[in-house]
């Protein structure tokens, strides 16, 4: 049996990519699934797929830029199954552009979805965590938190902020044996790329993610983070698609 068997798991950023890809992962191996992100539609059709192969999985629509749908989110899974094991904190925008063209919307939307919904999420599930002594919260950073390219600036900034939220939060709760896990993909397959703006980087973008891995690659990255006793915390990984130089 797999340490993920029975483990309740709420997922942001789950409609696509990376999300969608940790849901059917961890529902193949037994986790009991909480669906959260803003398209009805696709969460409803990645319940189903999960349900139809025998895994268990709801949904609820969620922002995670919002910290009271945040809140309710936390609230809804643990009326649903009593506790929350993991959250995996998943939902990011990537709107790339350079300092000077000022895309000032796009550098509130990623301190929004990027850091708050971090944030918020930590916030709704650490109660919980800290009365039963035990959690797992999974943070998605970027090699961005790591590197910062030109054109990337906020975008980096805001993943080197996820880094530092996720240390700062091993240190705090590891007493209460809540373990904190950053995950760093590289180039993935997602709908990231989608969401440039700045039609200067989008050529350098597209020609980056032609060596794109799947998203699958990062699923099992967190299944396998996840699997480890509940003594041990795999605590940063980044995964790269080899010819990846940074």
């Amino acid at each position: 049996m797999s340490d993920i068997q029975g483990k309740v798991v709420i997922i942001t950023g789950a409609s696509s990519g990376i999300g969608e890809a940790t849901a059917k992962e961890l529902a193949s191996k037994g986790a009991i699934l909480v669906l959260a992100a803003r398209r009805e539609d696709r969460l409803k059709q990645l319940q189903e797929e999960i349900q139809n192969g025998g895994g268990q999985a709801i949904y609820k629509v969620t922002d995670v830029t919002s910290n009271e749908q945040m809140e309710e989110l936390a609230e809804f899974t643990l009326k649903s199954f009593g506790k929350i094991d993991v959250l995996v904190n998943n939902a990011g925008v990537m709107p790339h552009s350079f300092l000077y063209k000022k895309e000032i919307d796009d550098w509130n939307k990623m301190i929004d979805v990027n850091i708050k919904g971090v944030l918020y999420g930590i916030a709704a599930v650490l109660p919980s965590m800290r009365e039963r002594k035990e959690g797992h919260i999974i943070n998605v950073s970027s090699v961005a938190g790591h590197v910062v390219g030109a054109g990337s600036t906020v975008y980096a900034s805001t993943k080197h902020a996820v880094r530092a939220i996720s240390e700062g939060l091993r240190k705090e709760e590891l007493i209460n044996n809540i373990r904190s896990t950053i995950i760093s993909p590289g180039a993935v397959t997602s709908e990231l790329i989608e969401g440039v703006t700045d039609p200067d980087l989008v050529p350098v973008i597209e020609k980056l993610y032609e060596m794109a891995i799947g998203a699958d690659s990062i699923a099992r990255a967190i299944a396998f983070a996840m699997e480890e006793p509940a003594d041990v915390a795999i605590n940063e990984m980044i995964i790269r698609p080899t010819r990846q130089e940074r």
